[in-house]
C-alpha cells in the first residue's frame, strides 16, 4: 500500500484508506499551518510550547482539510505512560474541563464513535493507528522508546478486546513516520532496558559506534505477536530524523518544537 501527500503536502494519507472507505487515516507534515519558528508551521499539540492561537487555527485547518469533517479531535498529554482512554458517550457529554482532565497522562485513545478521530503527537516516536474491520473500532497510540519497551501496543490491542470484542485477525494497522534504526542511538542503558523487559535484541537492535534500536520494528512485532496478520500492517517508512524538512523532529530540532498529529476516525 503506498502513501500519498494530499492537500498541498500538509497530510500524509495511508494506503489504509484506498481498502477501507469507511475510514480516514493520516499523519501531519509540517507544511501550510499557521505557526512559525522551531513550529513551523502546521503544529497542531498545545503541550510543546507553541502559540495556543497559531495550534487552534492549525487544527481548524487540519478539520477543514479532512474528506469528512469530524465532529470533534482527540488529542491527549501525552507522558511515555501506558495509559489509554476509551472515548466513549461519557466523554463525549462531559464538559471541557472534565475531558481534559481525562486526557492528562494519555498514550493511546481508542473509540467506536463515528465522526470522532483519535490522535496522538509525535516528534520522532512512533505513530500506530489499529482499525478493527469487523466490530468498527479505531485506535491511535503512541509508542516512543519507554512506551514501545512497556509493551504499549500490545495493551492498547487488550484492551480493544475487552471494550469491543476486537479479535487480532479483525485487525488492520499503520505504523507512521518515526525515528529509523540508523538515527536511532541509545546509550547502553535503554539498550539494556530493551533486553530485560524481553526483546529480542539481535532482531530490534545493531551496534555501530553505539546501539542503535528499531523501533519501527520492535512495534510491528507487537503487532504481529498479539495476532495482527503481518500482511495488515502498514509501515510508512518516513524517518522523521532524515526527513526533519518535512516532518518534525525532536532530536533535530529540540523539544520545544512542533509535533505530527497522526489520527484515524471512523466516517459518521
Amino acid at each position: 500500500m503506498n502513501n500519498l501527500f494530499l492537500k498541498d503536502n500538509r497530510m500524509l494519507v495511508y494506503g489504509l484508506n484506498k481498502s477501507y472507505a469507511d475510514i480516514f487515516c493520516f499523519s501531519t507534515t509540517r507544511h501550510g499551518g499557521y505557526s512559525s519558528g522551531q513550529y513551523s508551521s502546521f503544529n497542531c499539540n498545545h503541550y510543546c510550547g507553541d502559540c495556543p492561537e497559531n495550534v487552534e487555527r492549525n487544527r481548524e485547518l487540519l478539520a477543514e482539510i479532512m474528506p469528512s469533517r469530524p465532529k470533534l479531535l482527540v488529542v491527549p498529554h501525552q507522558i511515555h505512560s501506558t495509559e489509554i482512554r476509551m472515548i466513549n458517550d461519557v466523554f463525549l457529554h462531559a464538559d471541557e474541563v472534565v475531558r481534559k482532565d481525562l486526557l492528562e497522562g494519555v498514550d493511546a485513545v481508542m473509540t467506536n464513535i463515528p465522526g470522532v478521530c483519535v490522535c496522538v503527537s509525535t516528534a520522532d516516536c512512533i505513530p500506530v493507528l489499529c482499525y478493527d474491520v469487523r466490530n468498527k473500532a479505531v485506535a491511535a497510540i503512541h509508542a516512543g522508546w519507554r512506551g514501545t519497551v512497556a509493551r504499549i501496543v500490545e495493551k492498547t490491542l487488550k484492551q480493544m478486546r475487552s471494550a469491543y470484542e476486537t479479535r487480532m485477525q479483525d485487525v488492520v494497522a499503520v505504523i507512521g513516520p518515526g525515528i529509523s534504526l540508523q538515527s536511532f542511538e541509545v546509550g547502553d542503558e535503554v539498550y539494556q532496558t530493551f533486553n530485560d523487559a524481553g526483546f529480542d535484541m539481535d532482531i530490534i537492535a545493531r551496534r555501530y559506534s553505539r546501539w542503535h534500536i528499531d523501533l519501527w520494528e520492535t512495534n510491528r512485532l507487537q503487532l504481529v505477536s498479539a495476532g495482527v496478520n503481518p500482511d495488515n500492517i502498514e509501515v510508512s517508512g518516513i524517518c522523521t530524523y532524515t526527513a526533519f524538512e518535512d516532518f518534525f523532529s525532536a532530536r533535530r530540532l529540540g523539544i520545544n518544537s512542533g509535533r505530527i498529529i497522526s489520527g484515524i476516525m471512523l466516517k459518521g
